[in-house]
């Protein structure tokens, strides 16, 4: 990949779309992981308002630290950037008193975990709507057209997807490139939606390389039965999660009324 050419692509993709849809800027939630650092590094590279908001409900320290951290190097590098903090955990508990918790405890807490992504989208595009910002969006192509990765009206609610053509690998690259922390390129990837420090990989099965391997596997046509051991898993686990997250990469399904029933 010409990581600076993808660069140079995606900033100016990113300024000519804002300028066009006569916006003031970006705002983006920052989690600590390395998505949201590289859209964010992104987006401040156009030179246009960047609102770049923490929004914790019952957060690991870990990936409060790395957000701040992050937040700090990029306001120091780019006079555009401005941050806030909204702590959603009070909302997210008052929201909790007033639905029912009542069945199988990993559905609720999928829920749960579920809601909190809404929470934070419902967050992002009310500043959105007040200063003239497009919400951007931090997932990759493997989270977004491969195993679905995200939340429905959460995390994929947005406006604009500047790394959703790249792999995860690719993400990666690019971070380096722009100077991303260490701490946030070293750490595991982690949708942060549980209160704790599981990994992407723990609740996928399946790290990041395999399933960029599977996504290329699949696109090639291949099925699970042209491999074996490990491998034969991991593709698996990537066409599992892609039969069940296909609603989430398609259009919304509209009932076309015949014309004759007009």
């Amino acid at each position: 990949m010409q990581t600076e050419k993808v660069v140079d692509h995606i900033v100016n993709w990113l300024k000519d779309y804002a300028t066009k849809a006569g916006v003031n800027g970006f705002v983006i939630g920052i989690s600590g992981g390395v998505d949201s650092a590289v859209t964010s590094t992104l987006c401040a590279k156009t030179g246009l308002d960047l609102l770049c908001i923490e929004m914790p409900i019952h957060q690991a320290a870990s990936h409060v630290s790395r957000a701040q951290e992050h937040i700090t190097q990029l306001k120091q590098r780019f006079s555009n950037v401005k941050d806030t903090r909204v702590d959603l955990t009070p909302v997210f508990e008052e929201f909790k008193t007033e639905v029912s918790l009542e069945g199988k405890q990993t559905t609720v807490d999928m829920a749960l975990a579920n809601t909190r992504a809404r929470l934070r989208m419902t967050t992002l595009y009310y500043h959105a709507g007040l200063l003239g910002l497009l919400v951007a969006g931090t997932g990759n192509k493997v989270e977004d057209f491969g195993v679905g990765f995200y939340t429905k009206y959460g995390d994929g609610g947005v406006d604009l997807s500047p790394i959703a053509d790249l792999m995860k690998s690719e993400v990666y690259n690019i971070g380096e490139y722009l100077q991303v922390p260490e701490s946030i390129m070293k750490a595991a990837p982690s949708d942060g939606l549980f209160g704790d420090a599981r990994s992407d990989e723990d609740q996928i099965g399946a790290s990041y390389p395999e399933l960029e391997w599977a996504m290329t596997m699949k696109d090639e046509g291949k099925t699970a039965d042209d491999f074996e051991g490990r491998q034969k898993e991991a593709f698996q686990i990537f066409m599992r999660y892609n039969r069940s997250n296909t609603h989430k990469m398609i259009a919304i399904p509209i009932c076309e009324i015949p014309k004759n029933l007009k």
